[in-house]
């Protein structure tokens, strides 16, 4: 059993390639983490798992519109308590970050890591280590009990 999962949506490819980055730095920390598209994603996914990261670019300023959908799917889990993270790419402003992490944890009770990952543009291979980083502090947390 996974005991985290990282949901992400992408339109251009980039919030995948720094999901996989994310995924990887937990890893490599010692959690078992899955990775799944918002479509493939259900409610009962998220029952078991100690922490839920979220990912999705920004566009024209807001959060792509399969996240917005799917966040009625996250409504369906019980998420109170959970360890919650959010993650994106964006061009110019990058607010889709800060979306997410708020409905986290004002809608659904977690407790959300902040500030949240925001990369711009196509990751770098600075930025994917920051992202590889970002992952390790999200297991570190798991592996502490959510404190």
């Amino acid at each position: 059993m996974s005991q985290a999962i990282i949901i992400y949506e992408t339109r251009t490819g980039n919030t995948r390639i720094i999901a996989e980055a994310i995924q990887e730095g937990m890893k490599k920390a010692g959690v078992e983490v899955l990775l799944k598209r918002t479509a493939e994603t259900k409610a009962d996914d998220m029952a078991d798992v100690a922490a839920v990261i979220l990912g999705a670019p920004t566009y024209h300023h807001d959060l792509i519109s399969s996240m917005k959908t799917f966040l009625f799917e996250m409504e369906k889990a019980d998420l109170n308590g959970k360890i919650g993270a959010a993650f994106g790419s964006y061009g110019w402003s990058g607010e889709s970050v800060q979306i997410m992490g708020d409905t986290m944890k004002h809608i659904f009770g977690m407790e959300v890591m902040e500030p949240g990952l925001k990369i711009k543009r196509r990751p770098t291979e600075s930025s994917l280590e920051q992202s590889k980083e970002f992952g390790k502090k999200i297991a570190e947390k798991i592996k502490r009990g959510g404190d």
